[in-house]
């Protein structure tokens, strides 16, 4: 099992030769999807979806109803590949997955957006990616793929997510709406919270594996 972090909140899983790539959104190095078998979307935020990216693959995408609408409209021949997935439906991408969740975090009381996370059992280790929503799956989670900042997230609620959750490990997401300093505020919490009941959190550069 190899986990790479890319840029933001994609991030690349390896397992049984299968190179499975979620959220390959604008702010993600196009290369990130390079190999992929299946790609996995969780909403239709640029930061999570990226059409000329997911051009450059010719994998299988699966996503929401509303990603697959706005497919539709930004990339036709794209949407050809598409498996429109719904809350608490299981998958098999290569590795099993179970979708969890239908409703993207708060931004704005007037801002309403449908999203939906993907809990992958890789061998019996299941990596959970819950996009931008804070909705915790009713099976036990490995490794959380934790965002760390967002216009709709506070550090207490980022720290109570994973706390909640309870993996083993967190690897922090969603990373580049704080600066090196903001981010490195956030480690001190996480870690200081998660350590002393055992739950290990890291937070990798992009590229970097786990």
């Amino acid at each position: 099992m190899r986990i790479t972090k890319f840029e933001h909140a994609c991030v690349r899983v390896e397992y049984d030769g299968h190179r499975i790539v979620l959220d390959p959104g604008t702010l993600t190095r196009p290369e990130a999807v390079d190999g992929a078998t299946a790609v996995l979307v969780t909403h239709e935020h640029a930061d999570h979806y990226a059409p000329d990216t997911l051009r450059r693959t010719e994998a299988a995408i699966y996503t929401i109803a509303a990603v697959a609408a706005k497919l539709r409209e930004d990339a036709p021949d794209v949407a050809e590949r598409v498996t429109v997935v719904e809350p608490g439906q299981h998958l098999d991408v290569g590795v099993p997955v179970d979708v969890v969740g239908r409703t993207h975090a708060e931004i704005l009381p007037d801002l309403h957006f449908d999203n939906s996370g993907y809990l992958l059992d890789l061998g019996g280790t299941r990596v959970f990616h819950p996009g931008d929503a804070l909705t915790v799956p009713e099976a036990e989670v490995d490794l959380l793929l934790l965002p760390v900042s967002a216009p709709w997230l506070k550090a207490s609620e980022s720290v109570g997510f994973a706390r909640e959750v309870g993996a083993a490990r967190s690897l922090a997401i969603h990373d580049l709406v704080y600066s090196e300093f903001g981010l490195g505020v956030m480690d001190t919490h996480l870690a200081r919270v998660l350590g002393p009941t055992g739950q290990d959190y890291v937070r990798l550069r992009p590229g970097e594996d786990l």
